[in-house]
């Protein structure tokens, strides 16, 4: 099983567990992901905990790159890592990222889509398509544009280095930065303040904000010139390029074309 999970005070623990992977996400991941919060709603869990296991070094790694394909645009609506963030917002009671150890890619996306984030002194986020050629999805670029000030989010993606843990303090990516002694039993009394209070109400809370937050429109030119430029980087040599050397374990040859 690469998600192991348990189901405690009506809080459910889901658990990353794919450590030879680094917990990288990849398909078979994220439909048990899923199944798993299926089975959480029907069981009416109100409060859910994503975490790794207590000893991991690297939290997530991101999107399995074996998985990413080849001269198309890398994350369209059906991909895995996309179908998973749905799957965090979309839940009716509150995820909670309870974060040891460093997030790299797509899984930086996937910390700012739960509803909150409890980190301690070893974690790190990365966000790094830039290091693959990939161009970066709409809708991710928007939720980190939702969360963090333009600048941060852009310094974030053309370097590509990681951000401290202080700084996801400061910058909201982390709403609580504890000890890593502390980690589990500061996150796990979060989620039973959120079970104290009435299930319905909070699911709509959540559920409004949810609305509220994606109902910024985009005009049709805009979105076409959006796409236009994934398709173009998507399609190019650097792309992969990148792909490539990763797998090849170097430091990629971008070329610009």
């Amino acid at each position: 099983m690469l998600i192991a999970n348990q189901v405690e005070d009506m809080i459910g623990v889901l658990t990353l567990n794919r450590p030879e992977k680094r917990n990288s996400i990849c398909k078979e991941m994220v439909e048990q992901f899923l199944n798993t919060l299926a089975g959480f709603e029907s069981a009416r869990v109100r409060a859910v905990i994503l975490r790794a296991a207590d000893d991991a070094k690297v939290w997530s790694a991101g999107h399995d790159i074996n998985e990413l394909p080849s001269r198309r645009d890398p994350l369209m609506y059906s991909d895995p890592l996309l179908q998973l963030l749905r799957g965090i917002k979309m839940f009716p009671a509150p995820v909670i990222a309870m974060v040891h150890g460093a997030v790299w890619g797509g899984a930086t996306d996937v910390v700012l889509s739960c509803d909150m984030a409890i980190g301690d002194e070893t974690s790190s986020f990365a966000i790094t398509p830039v290091k693959l050629g990939l161009p970066y999805n709409l809708v991710g670029l928007m939720t980190f544009m939702r969360r963090l000030p333009l600048n941060v989010v852009k310094e974030m993606f053309f370097t590509a280095k990681p951000m401290s843990a202080q700084d996801a303090l400061k910058w909201g990516i982390l709403n609580h930065l504890v000890p890593a002694a502390e980690l589990e039993s500061f996150t796990m009394d979060l989620a039973r303040s959120i079970v104290a209070n009435a299930p319905l109400a909070v699911s709509a809370v959540k559920e409004q904000l949810r609305i509220l937050a994606d109902a910024g429109p985009i005009a049709p030119g805009i979105f076409e010139r959006i796409q236009d430029l994934r398709v173009h980087v998507a399609e190019s040599d650097d792309y992969e390029e990148g792909i490539r050397a990763f797998k090849e374990r170097r430091k990629p040859d971008f070329r610009g074309r």
